[in-house]
């Protein structure tokens, strides 16, 4: 015996009306859109975490750099420091970074300490302008031999 002819699903009970895809459609460009938006931002974060290690480094070097000059040069407000060439080598930092630095003499210590400033700026992901300082002391004959010495 043959088996029962099989009968057609009644209308409207198989697929998806209009409105369901459209649904579909909105929730999926939400989502993209979202996930569009947590890549910018994560790009954004990493460029700055990029960007702060390489200030970090860059007046890391310039202080190591000043540490060994003679007191002559350091104390010269006029001596401008130039980024180290390991980093302008580079064609992504070159150019990109620019240092400068400020010299104060420090009252009461008879013009023998000087307050160094260096300065960092560049610009971000974003482009607002950023900038990372250090400031430091620096006494002719070294700050061991400024307070070590009978007065």
């Amino acid at each position: 015996m043959n088996p029962p002819p099989r009968s057609l699903p009644a209308r409207g009970t198989a697929g998806f009306t209009i409105l369901e895809v459209a649904m579909a459609v909105a929730v999926l460009a939400l989502v993209f859109i979202s996930a569009v938006t947590a890549f910018q931002s994560a790009f954004l974060q990493l460029d700055s975490a990029r960007n702060l290690s390489t200030a970090a480094a860059i007046l890391h070097t310039e202080l190591e750099k000043e540490r060994m000059l003679p007191w002559a040069t350091v104390s010269d407000v006029n001596y401008a420091p130039a980024i180290d060439s390991g980093f302008t080598r580079s064609p992504l930092l070159a150019g990109r970074f620019t240092l400068t630095r400020t010299v104060t003499t420090v009252a009461g210590h008879g013009g023998l300490m000087v307050q160094i400033t260096l300065n960092v700026r560049w610009r971000g992901y974003d482009g607002r302008q950023l900038a990372r300082t250090v400031t430091t002391y620096y006494a002719q004959g070294g700050l061991n031999a400024y307070y070590l010495s009978p007065s």
